[in-house]
């Protein structure tokens, strides 16, 4: 099998999401870049059909056209999106999109989400892109050219944004890192809406 430690982390951080409320039913989907031929993508459905319970096997390997070189089932109909930000911004190493429960309340009110942890300083207020339909190449191409040129911000800390009645998406360099900026993130949203009643 082919990158097989990766596929195992991508079944175990899929999981994780999904445990966590990090992603619904509705999706969400997960790639690295594992050298500069190979992504190892979750498939179609990941959520709505598997629940986030993936085997490696169902971890698909493709080519940066998205060609499936091995795995079972069929490319995520967001691949677009993830193949695009590689393409576009060459130190990224990990896309990660999800639909986390708190932070979704921002998404669907189309709200930027200020930082109140220290631990989301470092990414600032996070933006909310123009709406597309999901899947759509317009919202990949609205998403690819967030990102794109960002490589001193990347080499810093994750590139994270809110797509518009959707969900969220965040580059870094690592699988590990992102999934760090999501926890980091859904905490944040968490803080900020029970912020008011603290207030005077």
């Amino acid at each position: 099998m082919m990158y097989k430690e990766e596929r195992e982390e991508l079944c175990q951080v899929s999981k994780l999401m999904f445990d966590r409320r990090l992603t619904n039913a509705a999706g969400g989907n997960i790639s690295i870049k594992v050298s500069e031929e190979h992504v190892v993508m979750t498939p179609s459905l990941m959520a709505e059909e598997y629940f986030c319970r993936l085997s490696p096997e169902q971890i698909l390997v493709t080519d940066l056209d998205g060609n499936i070189i091995e795995g079972e089932g069929k490319v995520t109909r967001e691949s677009n999106m993830h193949l695009g930000i590689y393409k576009n911004l060459p130190e990224a190493g990990c896309v990660l999109h999800a639909h986390p429960k708190e932070t979704m309340i921002y998404i669907s009110l189309a709200e930027e989400l200020p930082s109140l942890t220290e631990s989301t300083d470092k990414y600032g207020e996070v933006k909310v892109l123009p709406y597309a339909k999901a899947c759509s190449e317009e919202l990949a191409n609205i998403a690819v050219e967030y990102f794109k040129g960002r490589e001193d911000e990347l080499n810093k800390h994750g590139l994270i944004a809110l797509l518009r009645k959707h969900g969220v998406v965040i580059v870094n360099k690592n699988l590990k890192k992102a999934y760090n900026d999501l926890e980091r993130i859904e905490t944040n949203a968490y803080v900020n809406l029970y912020k008011h009643l603290f207030k005077e």
